[in-house]
């Protein structure tokens, strides 16, 4: 933010709309932090208990909770053919995507973001109160 105005660089807006490319879902390890609310939303949208969809699809790290990954570090919950098999009920930190603070902190950061997400910088777009407010919901660090 400039010292003269509470506005950020991106006072005007960004563009995202999701192309399901899975840029965002495949490649190196990581992780997918989830809390008891997404883990309930999810089982539901699988049809799986709660204790069921844990034991099978959520992983302990620390004293967070992640989703457990493929080899290779592809999301458990991505399919080549199909995309996002869990889309209308994927947890907050995919909700929230490409809008992360460490996205949006400078215009270079969110440069490195379109050049590796098809849907970063085409589409709708989102105003500051928008992209601000999903920020403010993820915690991917």
């Amino acid at each position: 933010m400039s010292q003269e105005t509470d506005e950020p660089w991106y006072r005007d807006g960004l563009a995202f709309t999701c192309t399901q490319c899975g840029a965002c879902c495949t490649g190196a390890p990581g992780y997918v932090w989830v809390n008891a609310e997404e883990i309930a939303q999810l089982a539901e949208f699988r049809g799986l208990s709660v204790d069921d969809f844990g034991r099978k699809f959520v992983r302990q790290v620390g004293d967070r909770l992640s989703l457990v990954e493929r080899p290779g570090g592809d999301c458990i919950f991505w399919d080549k053919k199909a995309g996002c098999t869990v889309y209308q009920a994927r947890p907050v930190q995919c909700r929230t995507w490409p809008f992360w603070p460490e996205n949006i902190a400078t215009r270079e950061d969110w440069e490195h973001v379109t050049g590796i997400c098809p849907g970063s910088g085409r589409g709708q777009v989102f105003s500051v109160e928008e992209i601000r407010a999903s920020a403010e919901r993820v915690h991917t660090i």
